[in-house]
């Protein structure tokens, strides 16, 4: 079944750019160039991925995010920049964008990104087929609950909304407890790709995980940083 990647940009360059690549790639593209649009677009459903200007006329993309992340069942977001200040990364993951990617970048890279989060989306949806006595899909450790067929979170009996992405990286975390991780190691088994200088990534989702789940994110219990190595889930 090919899938439909919904372009919503507004510089015609990038816009070509971006179809090209995603029909180079043997999906479907849907170009629009306004965000309103694009986001009626998404609406009338057929939709498996979405790439987003942050910066859109009729409505911004961040507001399209958001309303693409209110409605029920989840297609994963890309969102595009132009601004590369750790703020603007930060409020796109916070409005439930997956990745992001800051203008200029390569088609390479728009290339892997698009694949791994396709690869994320078949790996979550063979998840509960999986599931048996030797690859249990819950972990509970400390009030902390996670449930990898439901993909929801608790912690001391409190539900806790994560994005996709930061589902993931605990979920990778928790079942590997004791077991250091670097950033390029994180970046591969986690996003799928690894790029020299996307390290930054990595620090962000942690950051915003701790503020999440930690009762004292300057003092974390369970994503422990391990100095001039990476980082580890409590042991």
């Amino acid at each position: 079944m090919t899938r439909n990647v919904l372009i919503v940009e507004d510089n015609p360059g990038i816009g070509e750019l971006v179809r090209m690549q995603v029909a180079d790639l043997g999906m479907n593209p849907v170009l629009c160039d306004r965000g309103d649009t694009g986001l009626q677009r998404f609406r009338d459903g057929g939709i498996d991925l979405v790439v987003l200007d942050l910066m859109l006329p009729g409505l911004d993309g961040l507001a399209v995010c958001r309303e693409i992340r209110s409605g029920p069942g989840y297609v994963p977001v890309l969102m595009l920049t132009a601004k590369s200040t750790e703020l603007d990364r930060v409020l796109g993951l916070e409005m439930g964008a997956d990745d992001y990617l800051t203008k200029p970048f390569s088609v390479a890279e728009l290339s892997a990104r698009i694949k791994a989060l396709f690869r994320r989306v078949d790996a979550m949806a063979a998840k509960p087929a999986a599931a048996d006595a030797a690859d249990p899909q819950a972990v509970v450790v400390e009030g902390l609950h996670l449930d990898a067929v439901r993909r929801r979170v608790q912690v001391h009996g409190e539900a806790v909304e994560l994005t996709a992405r930061e589902f993931d990286l605990l979920w990778h975390f928790a079942r590997q407890p004791g077991r250091v991780f670097s950033r390029t190691q994180l970046l591969d088994a986690v996003w799928g790709y690894n790029h020299e200088g996307y390290e930054h990534t990595v620090n962000t989702h942690i950051n915003r995980l701790r503020n999440k789940i930690e009762r004292d994110p300057a003092n974390p219990v369970f994503i422990q940083t391990v100095w001039g190595v990476g980082y580890r889930f409590m042991d």
